[in-house]
């Protein structure tokens, strides 16, 4: 099965899915409140902590002072300017993470951020949604030639398709995460179907969901149709401000997430036949054929001399019953008795 490694974990079908929590900029640019996040998403089992690298001058032009967000009240320049982390705060939050155990990933939203996880020695990288057509960035991260987990909302397949055609290029690890970017995102927008066109187009990409709904339903559904990363915002805390906390999870709908798409996961794939650990119910479920009457031998199988019973232990099953009828007893066979292959003349 076809697999990438963020880190030393490896993402694939054959593994349990990776859980992204996503704190992103809920810590509201306060280094202290982001370890506090850390703190939680450990504490939850979490292996991957994502942030937001936002350097702002290199990111967003003077226009995007007046660009408000559809789930904000002031402008996105305004917003990512009060909660960039600096070059220094990114550093120790990194160390942070990764003394608790789990991997450092972030988002860089222009050259300079890309340049600057780069220093930082990130393993590998998360391009954002409004970035996945944004081809001179795409470019510029696929050459550090890490793995690359990118999300694909508000983009079209052929959109896509050139991004993926600039990873291959590079030889650069991918994955694919379908998205919607509403925040947060009704249900009927969700789409699941739109991840398996993802499948059906680019069938060598890793494939998963970053989540903007309001729970872990949307996930937990994706996981059964192939998605291997699940991303969802996270915060220690629903009181906290921010425009994602309404779409983000708590330490313990993490831990849900976590336990619960490793068991979907588990469910995947298989083929529809008999397993050998079902013979014990197979043997008192089934039924086999047996004698309603006494037969005499020579007489002709009917069905007033013959039916199917439980248990199904006998030699013939009930679904030979209709090829048993019309034939003739080889013996004389008493009456509540499993037929037997050599009792048919």
């Amino acid at each position: 099965m076809k697999e990438i490694k963020i880190a030393n974990r490896p993402v694939g079908l054959a593994h349990p899915p990776l859980v992204i929590a996503e704190i992103g900029i809920n810590h509201n640019g306060s280094l202290k409140i982001a370890k506090e996040m850390v703190d939680a998403a450990a504490s939850a089992g979490c292996e991957v902590v994502k942030f937001q690298s936002h350097v702002v001058e290199d990111e967003m032009s003077h226009h995007a002072r007046k660009t408000i967000p559809g789930n904000a009240d002031i402008s996105i320049y305004e917003i990512m300017e009060s909660c960039a982390l600096t070059k220094e705060e990114e550093i120790e939050i990194k160390a942070y993470v990764e003394a608790k155990g789990m991997i450092f990933l972030s988002t860089p939203f222009s050259r300079a951020a890309a340049d600057r996880l780069e220093s930082m020695g990130v393993q590998a990288y998360k391009i954002g949604s409004g970035e996945c057509n944004n081809y001179p960035l795409v470019e510029h991260i696929a050459r550090f030639g890490k793995p690359v987990i990118c999300s694909t909302g508000m983009n079209s397949l052929d959109q896509i398709a050139r991004t993926v055609e600039v990873f291959e290029k590079h030889g650069t690890p991918y994955a694919l995460l379908h998205c919607t970017n509403i925040y947060p995102t009704p249900p009927e927008l969700v789409r699941l179907g739109a991840m398996q066109a993802m499948q059906d187009r680019f069938p060598d990409a890793i494939l998963g969901l970053s989540d903007h709904t309001l729970n872990n339903a949307a996930c937990l559904a994706s996981v059964a149709l192939g998605a291997c990363i699940l991303e969802r915002h996270f915060t220690d805390r629903k009181d906290r401000e921010g425009p994602d906390i309404i779409c983000s999870m708590t330490p313990e709908e993490c831990a849900q997430l976590i336990e619960w798409s490793a068991q979907i996961a588990k469910m995947r794939g298989g083929e529809k036949k008999p397993l050998e650990e079902e013979q014990a119910t197979i043997d008192f479920a089934y039924a086999s054929v047996v004698t309603i009457a006494d037969i005499a031998e020579g007489e002709v199988f009917s069905n007033d001399n013959l039916w199917v019973k439980r248990p199904g232990t006998g030699s013939i099953l009930a679904d030979k019953f209709d090829d048993i009828i019309g034939k003739r007893a080889a013996r004389a066979i008493g009456r509540d008795e499993q037929l037997n292959w050599e009792d048919i003349a």
